[in-house]
């Protein structure tokens, strides 16, 4: 026997003592997710082929075995072990290359041996009862990725020796006891992704270094005793997501640029000691969710721009000095008396408990002034932030750092996710719980733990193409945060059995395809522009809006995501590139969809974001004449775009979806010469040449004039 795989069985009793003593050759012990008790028999280091062993999520006590092979994969996972982590640990296999020991109660020091492991590149120690400090020697572990030390009671300062780790992805590090200084040096790991420090005793300002890492997507420091002010060079932090700043003792106002975080979603700054005004720029945080300014000393007014925060869900500006009238529209409608009590002069809604606003002389000459006080402080500091801009920006070209290990691309997520929880998510991989499957696997909608809905791509492991693939996809996601592109909420790799998958939100409303093209559904005109802008404003960011241009490669309606609201969400990044520094094209020999890839493509695997356009104005075609480019009826002699082309030489009647454009319509004419500036973009955008096609950020602007003038033609 080489591999016994028995988890999730419900397996119950003890372990004997000559347990695999009969089986030399056995490689492969899985026993996760039983009940199994008692101690671990020492008798499995016997096993001298063993490459994964998996104990996690059982019963057994005692202390971890002095030896347990050459075991590559050791997870012993949520067990009552009530041990301590044995010198001996360094003596394990130097292949070892995973060690997972969270919630297993382990008490003690963190043995300074564990820096013989120079293969790890995972080490979860998380939620245990390890006091001491870290050791230096975690520094010798040059392949680490994921280091998980959270929840415990670590004392002591955080040793720069991590600094060292220059793969390192994920650090967590919170609920210790750790005190002293963050290490200046963080600012150095280039890959790390994920950075929580909440919850301990440092006591330090934070390094100026940690705000160049660029790529970062949430940040925790909440919960301590940190000094000093934000500066500037927090807008350099262009795709964050998540940043906890919240119980420390900052001073200073909230820099002006934090609203040049376009990917923002939680921002917590609550109890410190911030002061000056609500910035407008926190306007443009367009993705924002959840904003906590609490318990500081801010003052001014709200700014009214805040209305238009369509996707902020908590607000809380209590205990500050904040004065005026409270906005009313937009989220605003939504919140309660909580989130503005204990201010200055704050006026508003009764149902906020607050007195009506009242306008007065007196109160009317101290706002003004006030008003303009920070009026010209505000041109002020717009001056000074362009020209930082303009340096950072310069800056930023010459020393923009590609992400080209994929191999650590699979940590960079927000939250880890087992394969036994995609495994209970989608019911067995249910035939009830198929969304689509596709040549590099199938994609599932599962329920995780948490309840929420996600659809699970599960990789075809058979090929290895399909490994390429979510390498690819991995290696994009990770860069790119916007409202119109498919969020990844977590990626599985999981060596035992060749298991890989991504997990993404789910869009509950299917495909542009499905809407097209099947009969119990239609979109109208002014439904499909909005939709096709969604997707213009998603390709827009992908090639100008990151800091390492995106080619999606296989734009087509399939992969064009509706919510309940039809918002747009751009999927389906198997095939994507991303060009370099300096770099405006690139050769592959992975093939597009027919139909939709650009001349150059198909022919000699040129990848640019002209490709992009291409595809992006045969899908404008497609949704405004409800015509696949693949359809019988077109040809090389005919193909879609000559079709499109002689229509607006002539009738648009005849190639307008019917559903769209009927002759007693009473906007008959309205929808006509919106049609037909719509399919006259279309042809810029599928120009032979790729030098002649137009910018994305030239689409998005004509679109938005057409539907501007299609909505004023109608009354």
């Amino acid at each position: 026997m080489v591999s016994a795989s028995l988890g999730k069985n419900n397996f119950s009793g003890n372990l004997p003592p000559n347990f695999v003593s009969h089986l030399p050759n056995l490689e492969d012990i899985l026993l996760g997710i039983n009940r199994l008790s008692g101690i671990i028999p020492s008798s499995i280091g016997n096993a001298s082929k063993l490459r994964r062993l998996d104990l996690s999520h059982n019963a057994f006590t005692g202390s971890i075995p002095h030896a347990l092979g050459m075991a590559e994969k050791l997870d012993i996972t949520l067990n009552p072990l009530i041990g301590i982590l044995p010198t001996s640990i360094g003596n394990l296999s130097t292949s070892l290359e995973l060690f997972q020991a969270a919630a297993c109660d382990l008490k003690g020091n963190i043995p300074t041996e564990i820096g013989n492991l120079s293969n790890l590149y995972q080490l979860s120690l998380d939620n245990n009862d390890l006091i001491g400090t870290i050791p230096p020697s975690i520094g010798q572990l040059q392949k680490l990725q994921g280091l998980y030390l959270s929840e415990n009671k670590l004392q002591g300062s955080i040793p720069n020796d991590i600094c060292q780790l220059r793969n390192l992805v994920e650090l967590l590090l919170a609920n210790n006891q750790l005190s002293g200084s963050i290490p200046a040096c963080f600012g150095e790991l280039a890959f790390l992704r994920d950075l929580y420090l909440g919850s301990n005793k440092l006591n330090s300002t934070i390094p100026l270094t940690l705000w160049s890492l660029n790529d970062i997507l949430s940040l925790d420091m909440s919960s301590n005793f940190l000094v000093g002010y934000l500066p500037l060079d927090m807008g350099n932090l262009k795709v964050l997501v998540e940043i906890n700043l919240s119980r420390n003792q900052l001073s200073g106002e909230i820099p002006s640029n934090i609203g040049g975080l376009p990917d923002l979603i939680r921002l917590s700054l609550a109890h410190n000691r911030f002061e000056g005004p609500i910035l407008h720029s926190f306007s443009n945080l367009k993705s924002l969710e959840f904003m906590d300014l609490s318990d500081n000393a801010l003052s001014g007014e709200i700014p009214r721009s805040l209305q238009g925060l369509i996707y902020l869900k908590y607000l809380n500006v209590s205990f500050n000095r904040l004065y005026g009238e409270i906005p009313t529209e937009g989220p605003f409608a939504n919140f309660s008396a909580e989130s503005f009590m204990m201010n200055e002069a704050l006026c508003g809604s009764p149902r906020l408990k607050l007195p009506p606003c009242r306008t007065g002389t007196h109160r009317s000459t101290t706002i003004s002034w006030i008003l303009l006080k920070y009026i010209l402080l505000a041109i002020a500091s717009t001056l000074l932030l362009l020209a930082l801009i303009f340096v950072w920006t310069r800056c930023r070209k010459r020393n923009s750092v590609l992400l080209t290990q994929a191999e650590s691309l699979p940590l960079a997520t927000w939250r880890r996710i087992s394969y036994q929880e995609i495994f209970q998510a989608t019911n067995g991989f249910s035939g009830g719980n198929l969304l689509g499957s596709g040549s590099f696997g199938s994609v599932y909608r599962g329920t995780l733990s948490d309840g929420k809905d996600a659809a699970i791509k599960v990789f075809n492991s058979l090929e290895e193409a399909t490994f390429k693939s979510f390498d690819a996809e991995c290696e994009v996601m990770c860069h790119i945060r916007h409202r119109n592109i498919v969020k990844i909420i977590s990626s599985c790799s999981n060596s035992y059995n060749d298991f890989k998958a991504l997990v993404l939100e789910y869009v509950p409303n299917g495909s542009l395809e499905k809407w097209l093209y099947s009969h119990n559904y239609h979109l109208d005109i002014l439904q499909r522009l909005n939709i096709m802008i969604d997707v213009a404003y998603a390709m827009e960011y992908l090639h100008h809006g990151c800091s390492t241009p995106v080619v999606h490669c296989d734009l087509k309606p399939s992969n064009i995501l509706l919510d309940e609201d039809f918002g747009v969400h751009i999927g389906d990044f198997g095939i994507a590139k991303l060009l370099g520094q300096e770099e405006s094209m690139r050769k592959t020999q992975t093939l597009a969809t027919i139909g939709y890839m650009a001349p150059e493509y198909g022919s000699n695997g040129i990848v640019t974001t002209s490709g992009d356009v291409y595809s992006y104005g045969i899908v404008l075609m497609e949704t405004f004449t409800r015509r696949r480019p693949t359809d019988e009826t077109f040809s090389e002699e005919m193909s879609m775009k000559n079709w499109v082309w002689d229509s607006l030489c002539g009738s648009i009647t005849e190639v307008v979806d019917t559903n769209l454009l009927r002759g007693e319509d009473e906007q008959f004419m309205a929808k006509k010469q919106c049609i037909s500036s719509i399919l006259g973009l279309a042809m810029d955008c599928v120009a032979d040449s790729p030098e002649e096609r137009i910018h994305m950020k030239d689409v998005v602007n004509t679109l938005k004039k057409i539907k501007l003038t299609y909505l004023a033609s109608r009354y």
